[in-house]
Protein backbone atom coordinates (compact mmCIF):
# COMPACT_ATOMS: atom_id res chain seq x y z
CA UNK A 1 0.00 0.00 0.00
CA UNK A 2 1.66 3.44 -1.00
CA UNK A 3 1.68 6.10 1.41
CA UNK A 4 0.86 9.85 0.92
CA UNK A 5 2.27 12.65 2.48
CA UNK A 6 0.68 16.20 2.96
CA UNK A 7 1.17 19.71 4.18
CA UNK A 8 -1.58 21.16 6.36
CA UNK A 9 -1.13 24.42 7.49
CA UNK A 10 -3.48 26.91 9.94
CA UNK A 11 -3.11 29.85 12.08
CA UNK A 12 -2.67 29.44 15.76
CA UNK A 13 -5.55 31.86 16.35
CA UNK A 14 -7.96 29.12 14.52
CA UNK A 15 -6.63 25.62 15.14
CA UNK A 16 -2.65 25.44 16.88
CA UNK A 17 -1.28 22.43 17.17
CA UNK A 18 -1.26 22.56 21.06
CA UNK A 19 -5.13 22.63 20.54
CA UNK A 20 -4.79 19.40 18.35
CA UNK A 21 -2.57 17.65 20.95
CA UNK A 22 -5.16 18.73 23.57
CA UNK A 23 -7.88 17.42 21.56
CA UNK A 24 -6.37 14.26 19.40
CA UNK A 25 -9.01 13.15 16.52
CA UNK A 26 -10.97 16.39 15.08
CA UNK A 27 -13.00 17.14 11.93
CA UNK A 28 -11.30 20.12 10.04
CA UNK A 29 -13.86 22.25 8.76
CA UNK A 30 -14.34 25.55 7.95
CA UNK A 31 -11.69 25.00 4.72
CA UNK A 32 -12.96 27.72 1.95
CA UNK A 33 -10.17 26.80 -0.87
CA UNK A 34 -11.47 24.59 -3.36
CA UNK A 35 -8.95 23.36 -4.26
CA UNK A 36 -7.49 22.50 -0.40
CA UNK A 37 -10.83 21.03 0.30
CA UNK A 38 -10.27 18.55 -2.68
CA UNK A 39 -7.11 17.77 -1.49
CA UNK A 40 -8.35 16.83 2.35
CA UNK A 41 -10.87 14.81 0.33
CA UNK A 42 -8.20 12.52 -1.18
CA UNK A 43 -6.34 11.65 2.15
CA UNK A 44 -6.58 8.34 2.94
CA UNK A 45 -5.81 6.09 6.31
CA UNK A 46 -2.45 5.50 6.71
CA UNK A 47 -1.14 8.70 4.98
CA UNK A 48 1.13 11.60 7.04
CA UNK A 49 0.38 14.92 6.78
CA UNK A 50 3.17 17.82 8.36
CA UNK A 51 1.42 20.03 10.53
CA UNK A 52 2.76 23.71 9.47
CA UNK A 53 2.22 27.07 11.45
CA UNK A 54 2.26 29.67 8.97
CA UNK A 55 2.72 32.74 11.39
CA UNK A 56 5.51 33.73 13.26
CA UNK A 57 9.04 30.99 13.38
CA UNK A 58 7.03 29.63 10.13
CA UNK A 59 7.91 25.87 10.74
CA UNK A 60 6.47 22.33 10.68
CA UNK A 61 5.58 21.26 14.45
CA UNK A 62 4.04 18.21 14.12
CA UNK A 63 3.24 15.16 12.32
CA UNK A 64 -0.49 13.78 11.98
CA UNK A 65 -1.83 10.45 10.22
Amino acid sequence: MLMAYWLVKSEPSAWSWSDHFKVGVAEWDGVRNHQANNNMKAMKGGDVAFFYRSVTEKSIVGLLQ
